[in-house]
């Protein structure tokens, strides 16, 4: 039933040989790796302008426009550096690969941290921004905004637990209609205004511009304008998702998420510019560009609501791709539990993908799905990895050189200044909004996955056998040891775990009783040397009805007499109920014994299944 299920919701199991046909060509990877660009344009603009209306007024839209024509700059900068690293590193990994590689542990560490903390408010963001495009059109919805955000999240994790392929052309052909829409609405809006057929309203704004602090809100409105360089890196983070020749098709979805996210946030920006958009927390920006070029309730204005909704919950379908692939990575490294390395049934990293599920939804509710408030932690992890790999990029040539690498060292070192000089931008004026929280998470992160390797690292060099000699001598003389068995009555499920210690052949056998009284311990003693196994019968006595608590203090007794290579065994009957509902009517005795005396090193134990 429970395979039946999986099958119905997940699909059928997929063979390792399917691996290769699950990855993503061109025409696919676009939507999976570029949605999270892309779909920033439908709320970058916004937040640029919910920084300059309350300062400037209407007076902000001189600023606008020049403000995101830097972000597009700072875009193309980041794509042909981003290109050089395709080609350095075809294996993916993105920041963490190459920060770790040319700037050491820390750094690596430092940049996969951030990537993973990116990579899950990308979600968050994502589903929040969608759910408030479905608010916008549907306003009686407002109080449920986290709801249909955690809803378009499970969508996504089901439509990702599906495996690579089926979440690509499932999420794919929206992204494209997305694009089309958006062009649309660029192209009306334009032909509208020039045409002369629609006079935006000016509005009254109480502004508090000065000269003083103009630079001030400038640098603010493009740190929060950055949110739409958010996922730029995941090309480079996914390359080995890519069919082959994987570095080549991974460079034309680049240059194509480029491309895409210029042409629609310019265009979408100049409309907003043409008709004085200003945003407000009833409707988005995009959604008052809809209504004033399609007009208000027509089915175009729908349709571009719609498939913003479906955009800005594709986006977080970028992290679905990348961030399991990167905490796999990470997690062969030693620095991520090792079950994140592993393949579902569908040949994708599926507890990565619930991973991020789980830790995206826990955002979602701490926020109350406002994505307003979730915006200021997002940008400063980003161009921290976009920093530390592109001076990761600037040594790996240096060290490297080969044919040109001059100008590919000069570039990779251009994009350091520049993204470095945004992150400290950024890191100033969203400091006391939420980047310090980033910030903290990213160092909390950090510590953690350090942790993480040392027990990796203990438990290999405890594991470890140095020598042929010293696995013989592990090994001990051949003998089986001594065997303590407990024992309360004389049953079935006894008698079975008698008959299993007597094939394997104890050199001693102690059948070890604890009773309240003397009188019961001698009559259980000649009901066991009546079954004819050798063996010695040992009794304690309590009045206390601590029965774990003495066994266990024997156990540790004995465990104190062995020598190095000596062990100790012991065997206790386990009754299994086939009817589950009967399992709660039965103590656990035996699981709660077993985990107790796991601590000790050289204790053998055993449990004896009996069926009922």
């Amino acid at each position: 039933m429970k395979e039946r299920l999986r099958t119905f919701f997940l699909g059928k199991r997929l063979e390792d040989s399917k691996l290769s046909d699950e990855k993503f060509n061109i025409l696919w990877g676009i939507p999976v790796f570029a949605s999270d660009a892309i779909s920033s344009v439908s709320y970058a603009g916004e937040e640029i302008l919910l920084v300059l209306i309350p300062v400037l007024g209407m007076a902000s839209y001189k600023s606008f426009l020049p403000i995101v024509a830097a972000i597009i700059g700072l875009l193309g900068i980041l794509v042909f550096c981003y290109r050089q690293t395709i080609d350095a590193y075809p294996q993916g990994g993105g920041a963490y690969i190459v920060a770790t590689d040319n700037l050491g542990e820390t750094p690596g560490l430092v940049a996969g941290a951030a990537l993973i903390i990116g990579y899950i408010l990308t979600v968050a963001v994502s589903a929040c921004a969608g759910a408030a495009a479905v608010t916008s059109a549907f306003p009686e919805l407002l109080k449920w905004k986290a709801l249909i955000a955690l809803i378009l999240i499970a969508l996504l994790t089901w439509g990702n637990l599906r495996g690579l392929r089926e979440s690509a052309v499932m999420f794919g052909v929206p992204t494209y209609l997305f694009i089309f829409t958006m062009l649309t609405l660029i192209v009306v809006g334009i032909v509208r205004y020039a045409s002369g057929s629609y006079t935006p309203q000016e509005t009254a704004i109480a502004a508090e511009s000065s000269k003083d602090m103009l630079l001030f809100v400038i640098l603010r409105a493009f740190a929060s304008g950055c949110t739409a360089l958010t996922g730029v890196e995941a090309v480079s983070n996914g390359v080995p998702n890519f069919k082959e020749p994987a570095p080549k098709n991974a460079k034309k979805v680049l240059y194509a998420m480029a491309g895409f996210v210029c042409i629609v946030f310019f265009g979408v920006s100049v409309l907003i510019s043409m008709y004085r958009i200003v945003p407000n927390e009833e409707a988005t920006a995009v959604s008052q560009l809809a209504e004033a070029v399609f007009g208000s309730g027509s089915a175009l204005y729908y349709v571009v609501q719609v498939m913003t909704v479906v955009i800005l919950t594709l986006a977080a379908n970028t992290a679905f791709a990348g961030l399991p692939l990167l905490m796999a990575l990470m997690a062969q490294d030693g620095y991520l539990p090792r079950q994140l390395i592993y393949r579902g049934t569908r040949l994708n990293f599926s507890n990565g993908i619930l991973f991020l599920f789980a830790s995206a939804a826990l955002l979602v509710i701490a926020f109350n799905g406002d994505q307003h408030l979730l915006l200021p932690l997002y940008a400063a992890g980003v161009f921290l990895s976009f920093l530390l790999s592109q001076l990761g990029m600037v040594l790996h040539w240096v060290r490297k050189k080969g044919p040109g690498w001059q100008t590919k060292a000069f570039v990779n070192g251009f994009g350091t200044i520049i993204t470095g000089i945004t992150l400290v931008i950024i890191v100033l004026m969203k400091f006391l909004q939420g980047a310090w929280v980033t910030l903290v998470c990213i160092i909390l992160l950090v510590w953690l996955m350090r942790t993480i390797k040392k027990h990796y690292d203990k438990v290999r060099d405890d594991l470890r056998i140095s020598s042929p000699e010293e696995a013989v001598a592990l090994m001990g003389r051949g003998r089986v040891g001594k065997l303590v068995l407990p024992v309360q009555n004389v049953n079935r499920s006894f008698v079975k775990v008698l008959n299993c210690a007597k094939d394997l052949d104890f050199d001693e056998i102690e059948f070890y009783h604890i009773c309240s009284d003397e009188a019961s311990a001698k009559q259980l003693q000649a009901q066991v040397e009546r079954l004819g196994v050798p063996g010695t019968f040992v009794y304690e006595v309590t009045h206390y009805r601590n029965t774990e608590e003495v066994l266990m203090r024997h156990i540790e007794a004995e465990h104190a007499k062995l020598d190095k290579h000596q062990h100790l065994t012991v065997m206790m009957p386990n009754l299994v109920m086939q009817n589950r509902w009967a399992r709660v009517l039965h103590n656990q005795t035996t699981k709660t014994m077993i985990r107790r005396m796991e601590k000790y090193r050289n204790v053998y134990i055993f449990q004896i299944p009996y069926i009922i």
